[in-house]
């Protein structure tokens, strides 16, 4: 062994050993200092903890089908599906079982192995609850992963959703609590912690991010961080989305974040969720390749997997397929889904 190999090798230690020692809770002040690093060091950092925790380097594939399109009473300001934008989004009935299983047999041919099933609404109803459940156990019986992202849960619904043997559920926090209500009013962010809580409670894990570019300061996205860091445990998965901004929507006009920017965020979530799956989500169709390749320097090592994200674009499999060749990166398309107990 050269001296220069030596020499990183002792670099790598001592970097992992003084992240290993990081005390929690994460402050908003520290993930701070960590978006505010030269760019060159807080890469490093991250692909130390990257490294240390996912050494084989594999890419998580996931599709998300929006099982349940529009008519959404939230006003959440980023969202087309809401029913008070005019976004040309139209309500639509929950999709018939057949339909929903090819979609994912088709999503499980292409190399996914993880389903999303998304749904319009603020809070399922017991029937509703009925029917998606049916539709997990039938896209299970494919041996692939399940999630749902439905909006707010009771208790109840969460144990009827894992007795149908959903795997994860997503709901983010969007944004900082300071922030929040500048994007949405019509639900708490207690209102979120509560249904964060209530998946937990019934043995489900949990999918958990947010939302940049709508206009949000610096401290802001410190204080998205710090929240999803300081959830006992942190998120299993978690996808960081780079606003799309849709015509009609609120946030149509936001100035977009800095590319460089995002991937800051991508790092400083791999340091303080250091065994999450990092979620490359919305916004990667605006972002090119050199772009989406830092991210996954930073940390990421999960992606949408498609060319829709419930009804805004997304790069389209042959093109996810190219990049992940030309990294030199795997995906997770040939091992079997994980089946949580």
């Amino acid at each position: 062994m050269g001296a220069n190999d030596l020499q990183q090798k002792i670099t790598l230690h001592r970097a992992s050993k003084a992240i290993a020692q990081q005390p929690g809770p994460w402050s908003v002040e520290a993930i701070q200092a960590l978006l505010d690093k030269p760019l060159m060091d807080l890469l490093f950092e991250a692909q130390t903890v990257h490294r240390r925790h996912f050494p084989d380097g594999d890419i998580e594939l996931a599709t998300l089908l929006s099982v349940k399109t529009g008519g959404c009473p939230e006003n959440c300001g980023y969202c087309p599906q809401s029913a008070e934008f005019d976004t040309g989004v139209t309500a639509q009935k929950l999709m018939e079982v057949d339909e929903v299983i090819r979609a994912a047999q088709a999503a499980k041919d292409a190399g996914a192995t993880r389903f999303c099933m998304g749904a319009a609404w603020r809070a399922p109803k017991d029937r509703d609850v009925e029917k998606v459940a049916v539709l997990i156990e039938a896209v299970k019986q494919l041996g692939m992963q399940t999630c749902a992202t439905l909006g707010m849960l009771e208790p109840h619904h969460a144990h009827q959703l894992k007795a149908a043997g959903l795997d994860y559920y997503n709901h983010n926090l969007d944004t900082a609590p300071e922030y929040y209500t500048d994007i949405v009013d019509t639900r708490t962010y207690q209102d979120r912690l509560d249904t964060l809580a209530h998946v937990r409670s019934a043995g489900i894990s949990v999918c958990c991010g947010g939302i940049v570019g709508m206009g949000e300061l610096p401290v802001h996205r410190a204080g998205l961080i710090a929240q999803l860091a300081n959830l006992d445990p942190y998120p299993e998965s978690v996808p960081i989305n780079s606003l799309v901004r849709v015509p009609g929507t609120p946030l149509a006009d936001s100035e977009p974040i800095e590319p460089f920017d995002f991937v800051r965020m991508i790092a400083v979530a791999r340091i303080t969720m250091p065994t999450a799956r990092v979620r490359l989500s919305a916004g990667r169709q605006q972002m090119g390749d050199a772009v989406q390749a830092l991210c996954f320097m930073a940390g990421a090592n999960s992606i949408f997997y498609g060319d829709k994200l419930l009804v805004t674009g997304n790069p389209d499999v042959e093109a996810d397929i190219r990049l992940l060749r030309k990294l030199g990166l795997q995906s997770r398309r040939n091992e079997q889904a994980e089946v949580h107990a």
